[in-house]
């Protein structure tokens, strides 16, 4: 029997009872406390620690119920045999690098999040006054599995606001419903042939790219040009799909003007088995002129793959997006032997389809560009007013997230630091570059979505005096 110098904290927010438990689970795990070793009894632990013994049986009892201790009547308690006994390792990096952001998130006093919406303006009471009526009118059906493509009546709402809202002429046939676009990108990695390239832009739309990889499929990314992709970069890549965000590229925030989109849809229609996936990331805020018709309205031959979603309009956790396919690929889905389940309840998709069909949806709409709208005007003008000398401005006009380039020498990890340490989180733009060298960046992302102006009024001046080069 050996004795404990356990060191203890009793300032610590952990109680001691749990810091005793995880001293001596640590000592078993990596071989310090050996099977069948005899640990100090309750009483004499205690004294050696100056705490009370009650804390101490309280650890021995937890360390038992886990399995790491066994009490011998009478004699005290000995260290268990824990092979194959479940441990939780330590965190990998990628474990690491994920509580460091939550870490940074929550010391940060202001965070211009890209993934962001405003959640206070969410539609509470019309979502559970719509959540009780569906409930309430629920027969047995709704709780059965449903059609493996997703409810025809909400793909009947989907189809009916895409040729409404983004001028696509699609039938109810053609849409599939996913709980998000990883899913739906999944489900069409079973329908593309993976020998076929897929091409995306530089810098680009990260989840997609490694949803891509993992999957099996080469991917190759190109540069952009003010119109976003470059085509004649395009033709020389020898693929065969591009992914494009046509509407408010993510991250460059470009939106392509039509006649990029018309060159676009004459590559794909040049080659039979040519794809576009086109995904309509943040179509719905669009904050000057008149909305531009999606891709896949201009599509004569039926080569557009379109993709929507509901996480930037309502909320990311509602998880619902849906997906467009041409006839030839969704005959070809259709044929499959044993579809994929939808990902989606029946509750949440019938809630959603009263929602668009009831109109709650496009008054939603109508509010949230109204509020983005003002909060883009808002930071715009202060970035273009106060801080000209500083930086250039990028990506406005549409979407919920500037860009930033710097003009007077600062790079974007001195500003992503600088920041950092006056309580702001920005992002950098080289997180999101396949090509080119990271460390030349000058340009970061600001998204406001889920800031009111009074906040970012605040952190813009800070940001102002930190980014002032010295």
């Amino acid at each position: 029997m050996q004795e404990f110098m356990i060191p203890l904290d009793s300032k610590s927010e952990v109680p001691l009872y749990e810091q005793v438990c995880e001293y001596v689970k640590t000592e078993i795990q990596q071989g310090h406390l050996k099977a069948g070793e005899k640990l100090p009894s309750s009483r004499a632990l205690a004294k050696s620690l100056s705490i009370s013994r009650s804390t101490v049986e309280l650890s021995y009892d937890q360390l038992v119920s886990e399995g790491y201790l066994e009490a011998v009547p009478c004699k005290g308690y000995y260290v268990c045999n824990i092979q194959g006994l479940y441990t939780f390792c330590k965190k990998s990096e990628r474990d690491n690098k994920i509580s460091k952001q939550e870490e940074d998130k929550a010391r940060s006093d202001y965070d211009f999040a890209l993934n962001g919406i405003d959640a206070r303006s969410f539609p509470y009471n019309t979502w559970q006054k719509l959540s009780r009526r569906v409930l309430k009118e629920a027969d047995s059906n709704l709780f059965q599995l449903g059609n493996p493509w997703g409810e025809p009546g909400f793909r009947q709402e989907i189809a009916d606001y895409l040729y409404q809202a983004r001028g696509v002429h699609c039938s109810v046939e053609q849409i599939l419903i996913g709980a998000g676009n990883d899913y739906l990108l999944m489900l069409l990695g079973t329908i593309l042939d993976r020998n076929q390239k897929i091409i995306m832009e530089d810098p680009t739309y990260l989840t997609a790219y490694y949803d891509f990889r993992h999957m099996g499929f080469q991917v190759e990314t190109v540069g952009q040009d003010g119109s976003g992709l470059d085509i004649c970069k395009l033709e020389h890549t020898g693929g065969e799909i591009v992914y494009v965000m046509p509407s408010h590229q993510f991250p460059m925030g470009t939106v392509m003007p039509l006649s990029r989109r018309m060159e676009l849809l004459s590559w794909a229609g040049k080659q039979e088995g040519r794809y576009i996936i086109e995904d309509d990331y943040d179509s719905e805020f669009r904050y000057k002129g008149k909305p531009i018709p999606s891709l896949k309205g201009f599509d004569n031959h039926d080569c557009v793959i379109y993709m929507g979603t509901f996480s930037k309009s309502l909320a990311p956790s509602i998880r619902v997006s849906y997906m467009v396919l041409p006839v030839k690929l969704m005959k070809q889905y259709q044929k499959q032997a044993h579809p994929f389940s939808v990902t989606v309840s029946r509750v949440d998709q019938k809630i959603l389809e009263l929602f668009l069909q009831e109109g709650y949806y496009q008054r939603h709409l109508n509010k949230m560009r109204g509020i983005y709208k003002s909060r883009h005007d808002f930071l715009l003008k202060y970035l273009k007013e106060e801080m000209a000398q500083i930086c250039q401005v990028s990506g406005e006009y549409a979407g919920v997230h500037l860009v930033l380039t710097f003009c007077n020498g600062l790079t974007e990890q001195e500003a992503v630091i600088r920041a950092k340490q006056a309580g702001i989180l920005v992002y950098g733009l080289s997180e999101y570059c396949i090509l080119g060298n990271p460390k030349t960046s000058q340009t970061v992302l600001l998204g406001y979505a889920c800031m009111r102006e009074k906040e970012l009024s605040q952190a813009i001046k800070i940001l102002k005096k930190v980014w002032e080069k010295k």
